[in-house]
């Protein structure tokens, strides 16, 4: 288990609203950061974030707003296949069943076809969004709200029956389906807004590793999200999940089987600053202890991130040769803020509080693009 998760572990929940000693509300903060919506349509810069306390009815009223404007252009339709038996032949007829039925006889036949229905994939999980965001969120009338447009689908013939996440991962977006993005976005952060709420109740909340390996990803994700709203507009290029390659000069036949791939978290690059910082978040206590003294960085980490650099030199990328290191981890009630300058490149190894309030979490996130310290301290 992670040192974070067994910081949570161990702390007993004092009043609901928190997991272990996270806040829900910063959990929520994170899931705004790494979600779709965050970065559609200019969300990210409407200051959703300013009242994580109240994120669920914003989510909830963004969400009910964009299942309006579908309903009033009317909700996108999709074919579903069917198996029936009618009086005329359409799509394909199954043979077999009306030979072992003896349908003809009775003037029938069984058809295998595609029919439009409003009762997609998509219109179900947005349903069932409403219902699940209506549950959590404070004010009366926008739970009403989401209640009547969930009996609205339902009446027009959207069944209850919500596909899952992974089935939603495989849904794809046409050029005339913009609308539908936004609104299928909404409906992810709302379902993802309700996870925590529901799982903390009021009792004591453990993070086994189940749940540490989900706020690692989250965490993850969130950091992306962020730096792509936030910084994009100062000419900041943010590439999130990126792999790097090793400069090979020789190998043998089997060497690409066994050896591993430098996956990135987050990479982002200025041109015309000449700057280029490659983030690696993690999801263990900063330091450890070491053999002749207390705390130390995690020397596999800081091998990691010197390999990210060190390994791009030389290969005909200008940004590359002078990149610097960020090794972020999420901390509770800690802060570590320090730099090294090795071989030309300066790696910093940092920490965001996830106690701390909403706005210190995005000054913390916002600090590492101010002018890194200096290693002597001037």
């Amino acid at each position: 288990m992670t040192a974070v998760a067994e910081q949570v572990e161990s702390a007993s929940m004092s009043a609901e609203g928190f997991i272990g000693r996270i806040p829900v509300r910063n959990l929520w903060l994170l899931m705004l950061y790494a979600s779709d919506l965050f970065r559609t349509r200019g969300i990210g810069k409407i200051g959703l974030e300013d009242s994580p306390d109240d994120l669920p009815d914003l989510v909830a009223e963004i969400l009910a707003h964009a299942v309006e404007v579908r309903q009033r252009r009317r909700l996108s339709l999709g074919y579903r296949s069917r198996d029936a038996v009618i009086n005329r032949v359409r799509g394909r007829i199954d043979v077999l069943t009306t030979e072992r039925h003896q349908l003809m006889d009775r003037g029938l036949v069984a058809c295998r076809f595609d029919e439009l229905t409003i009762d997609t994939p998509r219109n179900r999980f947005v349903r069932a969004a409403l219902e699940s965001i209506s549950r959590i969120v404070q004010r009366k009338d926008v739970a009403h709200r989401c209640r009547a447009l969930a009996g609205g689908m339902k009446a027009m013939g959207v069944s209850g029956d919500a596909p899952t996440r992974a089935q939603m991962s495989t849904d794809r977006f046409g050029r005339n389906d913009a609308d539908d993005r936004f609104m299928v976005a909404a409906a992810k952060l709302a379902f993802d807004l309700v996870l925590p709420t529901e799982a903390s109740g009021a009792n004591v909340l453990s993070l086994p590793d189940r749940e540490a390996t989900w706020v690692r990803r989250l965490f993850e994700r969130a950091v992306g999200g962020f730096y792509q709203v936030v910084l994009s507009p100062q000419g900041w290029r943010v590439l999130c999940g990126g792999t790097m390659g090793w400069q090979i000069e020789q190998k043998t036949a089997g060497i690409d089987k066994i050896l591993p791939t430098m996956r990135t978290d987050v990479v982002l690059d200025h041109p015309s600053n000449g700057q280029r910082i490659v983030i690696d978040t993690k999801f263990t206590s900063i330091v450890t202890s070491g053999w002749y003294r207390e705390e130390t960085l995690r020397s596999g980490y800081v091998y990691q991130i010197y390999a990210y650099l060190r390994s791009q030199v030389g290969c005909g990328d200008a940004l590359a040769d002078h990149a610097s290191g960020l090794l972020l981890h999420p901390a509770i009630g800690q802060m570590v803020d320090e730099t090294v300058l090795i071989q030309g490149h300066r790696i910093r190894f940092a920490t965001v509080d996830l106690t701390a309030s909403t706005a210190d979490i995005r000054s913390q996130l916002l600090r590492f693009f101010d002018p890194i310290q200096s290693v002597t301290g001037q």
